[in-house]
């Protein structure tokens, strides 16, 4: 790939996290809930909270995912780093699927018998699905690109 579209590529990455940080500052404080409260309070609201702890997993497979294509831009394809790279990036979709599961069936059992929990199922429902289908491209890309290094290194050894 070209360098600037491997710049161009981080640069998104970039752009998503600070999106995301802006939802995860502002959304807080236009949510129902928290209409009548004060600063402090909206912010120690703990599924609010959770929410922030969640996003952890998200923002550690955003920056692999920009290391990623650091090592793509630098011609390291081909490398162990790549490989721990994708499984990270794996690793942090699965556990934020797992997270986002946990916070739907809190809102479906704990919800308020007056709101209707509907659109924040199927917002988790979506994530969710997201999450999963990047776990798999991530582990089929992590097992295609460990498959190239093994075969590199056997033709390595042979010549």
């Amino acid at each position: 790939m070209k360098r600037i579209s491997i710049v161009f590529l981080q640069a998104v990455v970039v752009l998503i996290g600070l999106v995301a940080l802006a939802i995860l500052i502002r959304f807080p404080l236009t949510e129902g809930r928290a209409a009548n409260l004060d600063l402090f309070s909206i912010y120690a609201d703990p599924f609010i909270l959770y929410g922030y702890a969640a996003s952890i997993a998200f923002f550690v497979a955003l920056y692999k995912a920009f290391r990623l294509l650091g090592y793509i831009g630098q011609n390291k394809v081909f490398s162990s780093a790549s490989v721990k790279a994708l499984k990270s990036i794996k690793y942090c979709a699965v556990v934020l699927s797992v997270l986002i599961v946990i916070a739907g069936l809190y809102i479906r059992v704990a919800h308020n018998k007056e709101d209707d929990p509907a659109g924040f199922l199927a917002m988790c429902i979506v994530t969710t699905f997201v999450t999963v289908v990047v776990a798999t491209a991530a582990a089929i890309f992590e097992k295609i690109l460990q498959n190239a290094i093994d075969m590199k290194s056997e033709n390595d050894l042979t010549i």
